[in-house]
């Protein structure tokens, strides 16, 4: 059965409300098809790196990947930043997503997409690294010929982590190829059993 849901964030929204979102966000991501929309307020979000530039975003970002969930949009529909979002956790229920005109005189665009059906199995667009190909020796090369203390000296933490992650990223393309994840559940990772699924599902008050 398929869950929808609605949901607007304000930008300042404070802490006890936002926890109390997150709560609810785990809860409903057990549902068996589950597709969760909004203007969700956190442009500081890379999806694409799955980073984000606030504290905020950033718990808002480990709240989505806790629960597992797929963020599906592909462009920003307001200028440039990806404020509102189509959510789902099950891979394959949203298709076909568009970004339409405005609605009257509101500032957001419209966004259309289709609900699949569940039977349509659609193809897995997830990738992973494939590290039995690998070239370790020369990703290992590749990061020890830079002059770390040079490229972070007076850096911050934010920006020394930037600039770490770029290098360790583009060694990363050059050594390890990449593979399309196939198969059932291409989602979870392999240490998501069932049994620890059970043990994370909210229980029922008495």
């Amino acid at each position: 059965m398929l869950q929808w849901g609605v949901c607007y964030t304000p930008p300042s929204q404070e802490d006890r409300v936002e926890e109390a979102l997150y709560r609810q966000i785990a809860a409903i991501s057990c549902s068996q098809a589950l597709v969760l929309t909004g203007d969700f307020n956190h442009p500081s979000i890379c999806w694409r790196d799955n980073i984000a530039g606030h504290e905020q975003s950033r718990s808002f970002l480990a709240c989505v990947n806790d629960s597992f969930l797929l963020q599906v949009m592909e462009e920003p529909p307001r200028r440039g930043a990806m404020l509102d979002l189509v959510l789902t956790n099950k891979e394959g229920l949203v298709g076909n997503v568009k970004l339409k005109c405005s609605l009257g005189r509101s500032d957001h665009e419209m966004v259309e997409f289709k609900i699949l059906s569940g039977n349509r199995r659609a193809q897995s667009k997830l990738t992973t690294l494939g590290f039995r190909r690998a070239d370790l020796g020369l990703f290992r090369d590749l990061l020890g010929r830079v002059p770390w203390d040079k490229a972070l000296k007076g850096r911050g933490t934010q920006e020394s982590w930037l600039i770490s992650k770029d290098h360790l990223l583009q060694a990363q393309e050059r050594c390890i190829p990449i593979k399309r994840k196939s198969g059932k559940n291409t989602r979870r990772p392999a240490w998501m059993h069932k049994e620890l699924l059970d043990k994370l599902k909210p229980k029922k008050e008495a």
